[in-house]
């Protein structure tokens, strides 16, 4: 699995860079380049053993990814970053270890150490922004059931989803997830679809409806009919969008990537240069010191550990603002923009129904029967409104019977008396007669009928974010324009722009 490999990754790089970390320290104390510039001296016995061996595992072992990188490369003849960087510290190893045991001249086993050692700390960054993707990726993929319940010949059986195919029928219960993409073949049901479209409200869904991979049953049994495999579901369509997101690459890591790859021919080029006019001057080991040196500073330390720096910092200040990069190129181009569109609820709002106002002569009797049957269901709505009960310190009475409305409502005995809550519908069909209502309430409105009497509505909505008046300030007086995208009524939309001013 993707989020898989990009924890190799991580945990790899970051192997690799303390193992190589902790040999530095030594190569350092051991290089006399860094006596020289630091005024002490380490000269013990077997030195340059020591620190031969020292700089041989830093070069192969923390080495490794930018050596095979490079291969990869020089094989797709695009030679870049990688191969930038494994030149220099293989020139800077090659000619090390020949300074160190045949010329006695210069070495430079401490830039080797060094470079590598800023190379994998670079990288891991770049890992880690990459892995904290990965989070949002496997998030989803925990909203795919890994069961379904078959029916056949009346028979129900439990198989893999893997095993399901179009035309297949499978039995949902109550609170169990929805497995695959399908039909509504029998039953009706309240089902949370938030994590698709973001509306807090549950959607009722009977014969003909769709449903989706990863939505949630909230109240009755559904028969659904398989419509398609599960590699093709609307759930695994976003998974890949965010598999997109992670492999896509920014404009600047491109560029700088071509910036290495004419860099890297530009030192072939220089450090031959520098041999050649040097050599007959200075002679052939003092032109090789030199055109050694072009080569190795030609590697881009700033440049190695600052792009993956970039793209780490604001992937992961993006995903903290819960903000999903799909393409890092549009990412790099958000300071050009001139208009904002914003979705409206669980962005501009909590994507939380909330009790707005109670209708009713008597509304402490009211939201006390309501919150009392509410008690026992699990959708959004009930929540709401027991929970307005708690903040009231209303008692909650026992109740008999109850019994889930399948996409309509509630209803059971309290106190020996008939209960039901729910839309107009499931009021309407238990015998009881709604009064004239008010058609520009904004809201979701639930009746609540006792015996045979209305004793009135609660009318639920989602309230707006207190940071979403402060944000569309910010950007007006960044001369951002704001558009809101919605699928609310009229109504509810402009009542929102109003208050969001």
């Amino acid at each position: 699995m993707q989020h898989s490999n990009h924890t190799h990754h991580l945990e790899d790089y970051k192997k690799r860079f303390i193992v190589s970390l902790i040999l530095t320290i030594p190569v350092l104390l051991l290089s006399p380049m860094i006596w020289d510039w630091f005024g002490f001296r380490l000269d013990i016995p077997f030195r340059k053993q020591i620190i031969f061996i020292l700089s041989s595992i830093i070069y192969f072992y923390g080495g490794k990814p930018f050596l095979l990188g490079s291969l990869h490369e020089i094989k797709q003849k695009n030679p870049g970053m990688m191969t930038l960087i494994a030149m220099a510290i293989s020139v800077a190893y090659i000619y090390s270890t020949y300074a160190l045991f045949l010329e006695n001249a210069k070495e430079f086993f401490w830039e080797l150490a060094t470079l590598i050692d800023i190379m994998l700390i670079g990288h891991y960054m770049e890992s880690k922004s990459v892995a904290g993707a990965s989070q949002a990726l496997q998030s989803l993929v925990q909203l795919i059931p890994k069961n379904a319940h078959l029916v056949q010949d009346n028979k129900m059986k439990d198989i893999s989803i893997e095993q399901l195919n179009p035309g297949d029928i499978i039995l949902v219960k109550p609170g169990e997830k929805i497995p695959i993409d399908g039909t509504v073949l029998e039953g009706e049901a309240l089902v949370n679809e938030s994590f698709l479209s973001g509306e807090s409200k549950p959607v009722s869904k009977r014969k003909n409806d769709s449903v989706y991979m990863g939505s949630t049953n909230l109240d009755s049994s559904l028969k659904i009919i398989v419509q398609k495999p599960g590699g093709e579901s609307y759930l695994y369509q976003v998974i890949n969008l965010v598999k997109e997101a992670q492999m896509s690459r920014s404009k600047l890591q491109d560029t700088a990537n071509k910036a290495a790859k004419w860099l890297f021919f530009i030192a072939l080029f220089a450090g031959g240069s520098t041999f050649i006019y040097w050599m007959p001057i200075l002679g052939a080991n003092e032109a090789l010191l030199m055109s050694v040196t072009v080569l190795i500073i030609a590697c881009p330390h700033a440049l190695g550990l600052a792009v993956p720096l970039v793209a780490a910092i604001s992937t992961t200040k993006a995903a903290h603002f819960g903000i999903l990069i799909r393409n890092r190129e549009a990412f790099e181009n958000l300071r050009k923009i001139d208009t904002i569109c914003f979705d409206k609820t669980g962005t501009l709002t909590e994507g939380k129904l909330k009790v707005k106002n109670i209708v009713s002569n008597d509304p402490k009797k009211l939201l006390g029967f309501a919150a009392s049957l509410e008690k026992l269901s699990e959708h959004s709505i009930a929540k709401a409104i027991v929970e307005e009960a708690k903040k009231a310190k209303l008692p909650l009475l026992s109740v008999d019977r109850f019994k889930i409305i399948p996409g309509k409502g509630a209803m059971g005995l309290i106190e020996g008396v008939k209960v039901v809550i729910g839309n107009d519908t499931a009021l309407i069909d238990q015998g009881f007669e709604l009064p004239k209502q008010n058609r520009d309430e904004v809201g979701t409105k639930v009746w609540v009928g006792v015996g045979k009497e209305i004793l009135g509505y609660i009318l639920l909505m989602d309230t707006i974010r207190t940071e979403t008046k402060k944000a569309i300030a910010l950007l007006h007086s960044m001369h951002i324009e704001t558009v809101m995208l919605t699928g609310d009524n009229e109504i509810t939309a402009k009542l929102l722009q109003m208050n969001s001013r």
